[in-house]
């Protein structure tokens, strides 16, 4: 019991707060000190960050306070900018008229089609000037920016937990929720977000993106390429296993490596019962279950 009247407390601290951004930003006043010369002069009280024009400023606010005026009449999705449901109303209507002359593939909106091309060109011409790594649209430079900052825009109501990015955020909601609405259409598991979506589908492809560029060898995704790269960093091997001595980069290798001492199969298929070593393993047996039901 006491745990859940600190939750409502804490609830009810960030949403005064917010009430409070949302108050002190709709008064008519100015919102900084416009005598400055720079070319965005006009500065967010909150983050520092700045831009060309109040109006820009009111909608940055939202960020903070979480508002989203703008809804959506078939769905009820709601959104901070007018721009972003213009954008959401195309998923109704299927209407994607900017056309890829390279791939043959439909987009919503011109930008979109813009940045889509870079990955074909591989152009990428929004660097970061804290670290060098360049990205193909500015949105993916400005979260990218964040890491270096700390900067977390992104508020959980319900634990407070703070996120870069708002897809960050609602992934994380939906372990609040349980909703997991992201479905693979190979083996019908679900995900609380696109991204671990796709991340899942390579497993069935068999596609391996991520290469290593000192010996090329080729991984299905980033945090085992870096596992690997410490193999070529000379990285000392610091997990060991106190049954047969074999040491390990990481202490996931070495848990994957102690079932073959002690037998454990904690993957279990819900559709026959048999278990597993491994998760990959299981990856594959279920997917003779989705073929033999199709």
């Amino acid at each position: 019991m006491e745990n859940v009247n600190h939750l409502d407390v804490s609830q009810t601290t960030v949403f005064s707060e917010k009430d409070s951004i949302r108050q002190r930003f709709s008064e008519e006043k100015p919102f900084c000190n416009e005598t400055l010369t720079k070319r965005k002069n006009i500065v967010c009280e909150i983050c520092g960050r700045s831009f060309v024009s109040n109006s820009n400023l009111r909608k940055h606010i939202r960020v903070h306070t979480g508002e989203k005026p703008y809804n959506c009449e078939v769905c009820g999705k709601s959104f901070s900018q007018d721009n972003s449901l213009a954008i959401h109303r195309a998923i109704h209507t299927g209407n994607k008229s900017f056309h890829c002359d390279i791939c043959g593939k439909y987009f919503i909106t011109h930008n979109i089609l813009i940045n889509h091309k870079r990955t074909h060109s591989a152009e990428k011409p929004h660097r970061c000037d804290l670290c060098d790594k360049s990205f193909v649209c500015n949105g993916k430079l400005t979260r990218h920016r964040r890491i270096h900052t700390g900067e977390k825009l992104f508020n959980c109501e319900i634990c407070g937990k703070s996120f870069i990015d708002n897809s960050h955020l609602t992934g994380h909601k939906r372990m609040h929720t349980g909703e997991k609405p992201c479905h693979c259409d190979v083996c019908g598991k679900s995900f609380f977000s696109n991204s671990n979506l796709k991340r899942h589908k390579i497993l069935h492809s068999g596609e391996k993106p991520f290469h290593c560029d000192m010996c090329g060898k080729c991984f299905v995704s980033n945090s085992v390429l870096a596992r690997h790269r410490r193999m070529h960093d000379g990285d000392e091997k610091r997990f060991y296993c106190e049954i047969c001595g074999k040491t390990f980069f990481d202490n996931s290798n070495l848990i994957v490596h102690i079932r073959s001492h002690t037998g454990e199969r904690p993957y279990r298929c819900d559709t026959c019962g048999k278990s597993f070593m491994y998760k990959s393993h299981l990856n594959k047996h279920m997917v003779k279950h989705k073929r033999a039901a199709s």
